[in-house]
């Protein structure tokens, strides 16, 4: 899709939906997620879930990659295959999902914190949703998406990590990748100006340390060029004039973790 393709407000509430399944997908593992849990059997629950409930997972075979979920621990920052790894304490396990209801796409990403993490974790985790929300809150008519860029990277590098600058945001709906790209990085008041229709996929991903990345030779793992942790978050928004409308939702994912901690 070469132009940018303005959603009506129908269609706005046909991504809505199947952010749900997507975010129900990602509660599903939330609910299981730990020490001991292998990244394929999250895999296999999260696609299960989300055919249940009259959806189609969106990542399976495009471009050819083949899994449902990508899962990305620690120094993994994006694309990760499900595999055998068991997941150890201590650990960020980024979960990206892409779902498919009605030919409409929704996309969104979450990074979990396995038991205790270290300082420099939490740290990370922290700020790399506060970028997500500082982003989100960019898009609205009459910004430009280098404010959202701005908004990301002067928080993560004001903390003093890395802003990944190979991979980006992007528009999302009735495909899965669309125009315009979103950087997480940028200069105020450059870039197209945002309008009504327009539907982003916001995804900060900041590392821990250095902003340089590894491209794996199966063509799609990405890790931290310094193997340190990073993490990735990711929102799906409707530009509109004042505030942005998010499409979708962490609070099922939320909610779980916190009964899970009761």
């Amino acid at each position: 899709m070469s132009k940018i393709y303005y959603k009506s407000a129908e269609e706005i509430e046909l991504i809505r939906a199947s952010g749900v399944i997507l975010s129900g997908a990602l509660a599903e593992i939330a609910s299981v997620i730990g020490p001991g849990i292998t990244t394929m059997s999250l895999n296999k629950l999260g696609e299960t879930f989300i055919r249940d409930n009259g959806g189609v997972p969106a990542f399976l075979n495009y471009n050819g990659f083949p899994y449902a979920l990508c899962i990305s621990p620690n120094e993994q920052i994006v694309h990760g295959f499900p595999s055998d790894y068991v997941i150890q304490e201590g650990d960020l396990i980024s979960v990206d999902c892409g779902v498919i209801k009605d030919n409409y796409f929704s996309d969104s990403a979450y990074t979990f914190a396995i038991g205790e993490i270290d300082v420099e974790r939490q740290k990370l985790i922290d700020i790399t949703k506060r970028c997500l929300e500082l982003g989100v809150e960019k898009a609205v008519v009459g910004s430009r998406i280098g404010d959202v860029g701005y908004a990301i990277q002067k928080l993560a590098e004001d903390n003093g990590f890395g802003v990944v600058r190979e991979l980006v945001g992007h528009g999302v709906g009735v495909q899965l990748h669309e125009k315009p790209e979103v950087p997480n990085y940028g200069k105020r008041g450059s870039g197209i100006k945002l309008e009504d229709g327009m539907v982003l996929a916001i995804e900060p991903m900041i590392n821990a340390g250095s902003a340089g990345v590894k491209f794996w030779s199966d063509g799609w793992t990405v890790t931290t060029k310094d193997n340190r942790a990073s993490a990735h978050y990711e929102h799906m928004v409707a530009v509109k004039r004042g505030k942005a409308d998010v499409l979708s939702s962490f609070l099922p994912i939320e909610e779980v973790l916190k009964k899970k901690r009761e």
